[in-house]
């Protein structure tokens, strides 16, 4: 099977879908997220937990990133070698701009949406993680804009899929992608 790239703005359940299809597909599974803890730990932080980026300590390590492109660029070409064999279901903001065949999945969900995901997700107030979804979403354009020119969260011409989850649980989500993978695979 292809390399299955998930992409879209904070909390719009990624991660979860991405473990969902791991298991129901019985292939790996992992997010560029992963990659940059591994780099965040050999610069003296300490990622712990999904909620680590929205964090005083992951907003600062995110600082540091848009200080040094690099950080991206690394985490990109560890991630471009994992899919490169697929059978991989991974997560990553920018790969879709990146990767040459695999099947690359667009995930949207309301604002609204996203900060209530937040707010349970990370146990925050309304307010709390409305004023973080703005800093994260704000920060993620420039960066990708920065590093590869992608206009992020717009430029959707990569994506095979595009699914709004805002109405959706993960599950249904993980299914509506697998029936359009293989609506995919029968072309």
């Amino acid at each position: 099977m292809k390399a299955i790239i998930l992409s879209g703005l904070p909390a719009v359940g990624k991660t979860h879908v991405s473990k969902l299809l791991s298991k129901r597909l019985k292939i790996k599974e992992m997010g560029g997220s992963d990659i940059l803890r591994e780099m965040a730990k050999d610069r003296g932080y300490h990622p712990k937990g999904m909620s680590w980026w929205d964090t005083k300590e992951g907003i600062a390590f995110l600082k540091e990133r848009e200080n040094d492109l690099e950080f991206d660029k690394e985490t990109d070409r560890r991630m471009l070698e994992k899919i490169k064999h697929g059978n991989i279901v991974v997560t990553s903001y920018t790969l879709p701009w990146l990767a040459k065949n695999c099947i690359k999945v667009w995930m949207s969900a309301s604002l609204d949406e996203r900060v209530k995901r937040m707010t349970k997700r990370d146990h925050t107030s309304l307010k709390e993680a409305k004023e973080t979804m703005k800093i994260r979403d704000a920060r993620n354009k420039e960066l990708y804009m920065r590093l590869y020119g992608i206009d992020f969260g717009r430029d959707k011409k990569p994506f095979d899929i595009i699914i709004n989850t805002t109405n959706l649980n993960p599950p249904q989500v993980a299914t509506e992608i697998i029936r359009r993978i293989r609506k995919l695979e029968q072309k």
